[in-house]
């Protein structure tokens, strides 16, 4: 494994040490940008594998897989040296180290100081790639990379799927209404935050659309709608989620959908002129010809 990639591996084990007592600190997302200073150039693409990491949680199974990784890439003292030092930086970048962060250090040293170097060590880490033998508890334990590809493009159904893994909500959904209901929830939240906030009437008033218009139960429309207005959906591309939309969603839907934006915009008693706004946007986005915004703008007044 070269040098770049090794760091990169060592990028989100040292993200794994961050979340050992539940939370990542700026001064830590800060200590982890200067060591990644070391590669010669991050693509937008490598960071944002680093944000999946920065985003949710880390738990132990999938922290040992990762230092596993990291055990694998070092071929060198140099390499061991240089894991010690990013590792020790970020532990005190906040200047508190926890009991958790100290134990999760502990084993992670143990792990580095476990890996052989020089001519036999590699010959042996050599074979060890050929006959591919990986404990299989490394093996079984989460990978959120999996997911990366619904990440980019669409951080709220990437999301769902992690509090699934996570246990922190039961779905019965297939993945294609999934990933169906996320794209709703998310373009949904556009408009809820177009003043930059989301109000308990209008979070209850997505909940509500998601239940009449896609005939699912309470509590999974308030799952998809939590995720749909968090911070993560705040960052969501536009472009994916208009995109992935449409290409679930007939000509038909599309225009339902309108009302359904418009319900989301007058959720606060009434709909100013940046929602309607937004829902044009939106609808222009979706190549509909105009008439049916003007339609379902005139509705929402109506019924308004």
């Amino acid at each position: 494994m070269s040098e770049e990639n090794m760091l990169m591996t060592l990028g989100k084990v040292i993200i794994a040490v961050a979340w050992a007592d539940g939370q990542v600190t700026r001064e830590e997302v800060n200590s982890l940008k200067t060591l990644l200073l070391r590669l010669p150039k991050l693509s937008a693409r490598e960071w944002a594998r680093l944000e999946m990491y920065i985003e949710t949680p880390v738990d132990e199974a999938e922290r040992n897989r990762l230092v596993e990784e990291l055990r694998q890439s070092i071929s060198s003292q140099s390499d061991k040296e240089l894991v010690r030092t990013a590792l020790q930086d970020m532990v005190h970048a906040d200047d508190v180290v926890t009991a958790d962060e100290q134990q999760v250090m502990a084993e992670i040293s143990a792990a580095i100081d476990s890996v052989e170097v020089g001519a036999m060590g590699g010959l042996f880490q050599l074979v060890k790639d050929m006959v591919g033998r990986q404990s299989q508890a490394t093996a079984d334990a989460p990978n959120r990379e999996q997911y990366f590809e619904d990440f980019v493009k669409n951080k709220v159904y990437y999301s769902v799927q992690r509090r699934l893994e996570l246990n922190e909500g039961e779905l019965k959904l297939s993945d294609d209404k999934l990933r169906k209901l996320s794209l709703a929830g998310g373009i949904m939240a556009r408009v809820a935050r177009v003043d930059e906030e989301v109000t308990e009437t209008e979070f209850n008033q997505i909940v509500e659309v998601l239940q009449a218009e896609w005939k699912i139960p309470r509590e999974e429309a308030t799952f998809v709608a939590e995720v749909a207005v968090s911070d993560t959906a705040a960052e969501m591309d536009r472009f994916y989620l208009i995109d992935g939309f449409m290409k679930v969603c007939s000509s038909a839907e599309l225009i339902e959908f309108l009302d359904v934006l418009f319900a989301v915009a007058a959720a606060d008693a009434e709909i100013s002129y940046d929602e309607t706004e937004e829902v044009r946007s939106i609808a222009t986005a979706f190549n509909l010809p105009h008439k049916y915004f003007i339609k379902a703008k005139l509705k929402a007044t109506e019924s308004n």
